[in-house]
């Protein structure tokens, strides 16, 4: 099984992580929430961050879901990468996360390419979808 890490800035992280025990009704196996703290200096935030990787690694690789390309913590994320190991994605979001727990048991490439299709399909203009003929949908 995919070990799976959210790195993301203080409250993002562990409300991505409440968000998923609602929606699945329990917390999966392997997942934890690296909140990132605005002080912490980025050798400080390795350590941390490695031990955090270490500790769900069973072999089967670690895929690191991070809220912003370029941030401090992203930074120093991509200083732990192992190609097809340790793997970090992006713009994490809750329907990327929630479609990396239902695959999870296939290979790293694969859930990759499932974070990526997920964030990417659940951003929609909601126009699109709530709205028939022009006409609003009514509250009921």
């Amino acid at each position: 099984m995919i070990g799976l890490v959210i790195l993301a800035q203080k409250d993002v992280a562990a409300g991505l992580l409440e968000a998923v025990d609602h929606v699945l009704g329990h917390r999966p196996q392997a997942l934890t929430a690296f909140p990132v703290s605005y002080d912490t200096p980025p050798d400080e935030l390795a350590c941390a961050l490695r031990a955090a990787i270490d500790a769900l690694d069973c072999g089967d690789g670690v895929l690191i879901l991070a809220d912003i390309y370029g941030a401090t913590h992203n930074n120093v994320a991509c200083r732990l990468l192992e190609p097809h190991h340790i793997e970090l994605v992006t713009g994490v979001n809750l329907p990327m996360l929630i479609r990396v727990l239902n695959y999870r048991n296939r290979s790293l490439d694969e859930v990759i390419d499932k974070a990526l299709s997920g964030g990417i399909e659940g951003i929609v203009r909601a126009t699109e979808f709530c709205l028939m003929d022009g006409d609003k949908h009514e509250l009921r």
